[in-house]
């Protein structure tokens, strides 16, 4: 007479089939073990399980093109695939656009540099954390002629100001990056509202706008670093304004809150966060710049306070 498993707990049949007092002593031992095996792998009743993060094998992170353009990304990035098997895919877009890839749950992971938006996208939950990475600073750059005289002056407020006076040609990002939010915060401090046929809203990356700027001879607020990567191909530019405090320059990481509407890799972005805030890549990133260009282009200042799982 032929003998059927009962049912599992979800009312499926596991199929097997035996035959009564056909099973040897030996039988019955690896069958009780796979009973085990299989028991021990099922979460416990009742009980919810958390979901499996940070399986997948693809991590996008959203980051300014300062971090792509300047090389740094190409240099330590290979590091962190090496050590977890996760493969990143950069977006490198203004800080405004990564934001609101992040909102949209289109990147796992952010690096940015514009600290009251990084801030509000914390309170405004879409990250539980943001930690501090780096930093450098901006300077402002333009032609060795420099028509509005504003070399050598120490307040990025009043170089503006001259620029406008003058109405010397102003190439800006205009593309809500971190280097347009603070350059029109340097606008503001010096009480002007740049308009006219001086001013000119690329709506491009820091690379395009310095190779505008380059063309038409013109001024603009660039990252240090970016600057000094492409002063290296051929840019015709010389910085001419630096060391404001107002031209401090921030970087923070930020991995993106998981929700039931969007596949975000959280388990791969905490790995991130973890990564870039080590000691180790800490110094990785210190030493990007040295043997390049001949001197250091990103600051690290992590506080080792690395982001829970």
């Amino acid at each position: 007479m032929k003998h059927r498993i009962p049912p599992t707990r979800s009312g499926r049949l596991d199929g097997a089939f035996f035959f009564h007092g056909a099973m040897s002593l030996r039988h019955i031992v690896i069958l009780s073990f796979l009973l085990f095996a299989v028991a021990a792998c099922l979460p416990p009743v009742g009980v919810e399980q958390p979901p499996a993060a940070g399986t997948r094998d693809e991590l996008v992170l959203a980051t300014t093109t300062s971090t792509y353009d300047s090389g740094l990304l190409d240099y330590i990035l290979p590091d962190f695939e090496r050590k977890t098997g996760i493969r990143v895919r950069v977006i490198a877009v203004g800080t405004g656009q990564a934001l609101a890839l992040g909102k949209a749950g289109d990147a796992d992971v952010l690096l940015v540099h514009a600290r009251e938006r990084e801030e509000q996208f914390v309170a405004e939950g879409y990250a539980p954390s943001r930690h501090d990475v780096m930093y450098n600073d901006f300077v402002i750059v333009g032609p060795a002629e420099d028509p509005a005289g504003i070399r050598g002056m120490t307040s990025a407020a009043e170089a503006f100001k001259r620029i406008a006076q003058a109405q010397a040609l102003f190439v800006s990002r205009g593309d809500d990056s971190g280097t347009y939010i603070k350059e029109q915060k340097i606008w503001q401090e010096a009480g002007i509202t740049p308009q006219g046929d001086w001013y000119e809203s690329a709506g491009q990356g820091m690379g395009a706008v310095l190779n505008m700027a380059n063309e038409q001879q013109a001024y603009t607020l660039s990252d240090r670093s970016t600057f000094l990567a492409r002063q290296r191909e051929g840019l015709d530019l010389e910085i001419l304004v630096e060391g404001d405090p107002v031209l401090f320059n921030q970087y923070g990481v930020l991995p993106v809150t998981p929700d039931k509407e969007h596949d975000i890799n959280y388990g791969a972005a905490i790995a991130f966060v973890n990564w870039i805030t080590s000691p180790e890549t800490q110094e990785l990133i210190a030493s990007y710049g040295i043997e390049q260009f001949g001197s250091q282009l990103f600051f690290p200042n992590a506080r080792g306070n690395q982001a829970g799982d």
